[in-house]
């Protein structure tokens, strides 16, 4: 399985959650998660994959078809690893589209997944395009010399974190691509996918969020996932778009709190 990294931890026959696997959010990595695999461990076995058109450099002459980059893709995707591992079903930690990833697997495969957590994603971003983020591609460097240069462009949370993701300075993957995916978002909705949620979620809001005002709040009232006491809606004061790495304490408090109420 291309990029699957076992991180080990509390396994389910030493009392554990089983399987615990992180889905990075666009343009990042499975390895953008190494501040939190640490503590994640004590709850389960940890692992990480990086999504499809994520894993290093490829021939973007030929764009791919678009159910190749299409969620039900991705979706696919993140059933097979939890298959492989067969550890019984996961708790799936999504940031951004790992986190749209996330409830979309526990809708499409409900025997796969025991529970989930989003972080700063929402179902309804229609109208929303990527045109804008033209002009800001094209100011990359083809290749940062080093974090500190990453830290100059994008700050040190989001520098950190692209750094962290690219191979040795250089991107990952293709810019056209990783835009097509989120252009995807912009013509359609993925509420009936949230609403077949049967799993507790845990949502994890930034106060300078992407998503659409009010949505992640719509999110905690709507489901089958609201019946569970465990499942909550958090709003992180002064936080970006990465809350694990903007606010590591108060996402850590969270998903813990969260992580525990299942193991109770």
């Amino acid at each position: 399985m291309n990029g699957l990294l076992d991180y080990g931890g509390l396994d389910r026959d030493e009392g554990g959650l089983g399987a615990i696997v992180l889905l990075h959010g666009l343009m990042g990595r499975g390895r953008t998660w190494s501040r939190q695999i640490p503590w994640l461990r004590r709850y389960g076995r940890v692992f990480t994959f990086d999504a499809a058109y994520h894993q290093g450099r490829f021939d973007d002459s030929r764009p791919p078809a678009p159910e190749d980059i299409a969620t039900e893709r991705f979706v696919a995707d993140v059933g097979e690893v939890i298959t492989w591992i067969d550890r019984g079903p996961a708790v799936l930690v999504g940031h951004s589209m790992g986190g749209l990833h996330a409830w979309c697997a526990a809708a499409e495969f409900p025997e796969l997944v025991s529970a989930i957590v989003v972080e700063d994603m929402a179902p309804d971003f229609r109208g929303r395009t990527t045109g804008d983020w033209a002009p800001w591609f094209d100011s990359w460097p083809e290749r940062f010399a080093g974090l500190d240069e990453a830290v100059a462009m994008f700050g040190d949370v989001a520098g950190r974190y692209f750094y962290e993701a690219f191979d040795d300075g250089r991107l990952h993957g293709s810019i056209p691509v990783w835009a097509a995916i989120a252009e995807e978002w912009g013509t359609r909705d993925f509420w009936a996918q949230w609403e077949a949620v049967d799993v507790p979620a845990l949502l994890v809001e930034a106060e300078h969020s992407v998503t659409p005002p009010g949505q992640m709040a719509d999110m905690a009232v709507r489901g089958g996932q609201a019946r569970y006491p465990q499942s909550a809606c958090l709003r992180v004061p002064g936080a970006g778009h990465l809350v694990h790495d903007d606010r590591p304490g108060v996402y850590r408090g969270a998903v813990e709190a969260f992580l525990s109420g299942l193991a109770g």
